[in-house]
C-alpha cells in the first residue's frame, strides 16, 4: 500500500473514498464535515440520517467508521469517522489511530483501491499538527487491507502537508 501526502482539497480527490472528520451526531458541521456535506449534495445528509437512526444513542462513538454514499463528489463513498477533542490532561492518541485504521477497514470492505484522508481532528478539535501527522501513519500503517493499494492525506495548508511529510519519512 503506497501512503502520500498532498496539499489539496479533499472534495475535489479523485478516489473511490473520501474520509469525512465528522461529529459524532453525523449531520454536518465545520471543516472537512461541513465541505463534504456542501459539496455532496443531500443524497450524503439523508444517508446519514440513516445510518444515524441504527447506531446507538443516534451517535458514531468516537474512533468508528461508517459508509455512505458520496453524492456529487468524485468519490464513490464517503466514509465518516467521528475523531476525538484532543486533551492535555488524558491520552486519546488511541482512539484518534483507530479513526484512520476504522476507516481504512470500512473502505477495504467496500474493495475500495484509493482512500483519501484529511487531518482528522487537526482543525477544530485542537490536536497538534505534528503528533495528529504521527497518529494517522501509525493508525493506516496498523491495517493489512486486502483492496486498498493508495492511501493519500489530503491537506488544507503547507504546515500540515510538512507535518504528514515528516511523519511519513519517519
Amino acid at each position: 500500500m503506497q501512503l502520500r501526502a498532498v496539499l489539496g482539497d479533499l472534495t475535489e480527490a479523485d478516489v473511490d473514498v473520501v474520509v469525512n472528520a465528522a461529529n459524532p451526531g453525523l449531520l454536518g458541521g465545520g471543516g472537512v464535515d461541513g465541505a463534504i456535506h456542501r459539496r455532496g449534495g443531500p443524497e450524503i445528509l439523508a444517508e446519514c440520517r440513516a445510518v444515524k437512526e441504527r447506531l446507538p444513542g443516534g451517535r458514531l462513538p468516537r474512533g468508528d467508521a461508517v459508509a455512505t454514499t458520496a453524492g456529487r463528489l468524485p468519490a464513490r463513498w464517503v466514509v465518516h469517522t467521528a475523531g476525538p477533542i484532543w486533551s492535555a490532561s488524558e491520552d486519546r492518541s488511541a482512539v484518534l489511530r483507530s479513526c484512520y485504521a476504522s476507516s481504512l477497514r470500512v473502505a477495504d470492505g467496500l474493495g475500495a483501491r484509493t482512500v483519501a484522508f484529511p487531518a482528522v481532528s487537526a482543525g477544530i478539535y485542537g490536536w497538534p499538527v505534528d503528533d495528529a501527522a504521527r497518529q494517522a501513519v501509525a493508525g493506516v500503517c496498523s491495517v493489512e487491507p486486502e483492496h486498498v493499494v493508495e492511501v493519500r492525506f489530503v491537506l488544507f495548508s503547507p504546515e500540515v502537508l510538512a507535518a504528514f511529510e515528516q511523519a511519513l519519512s519517519g
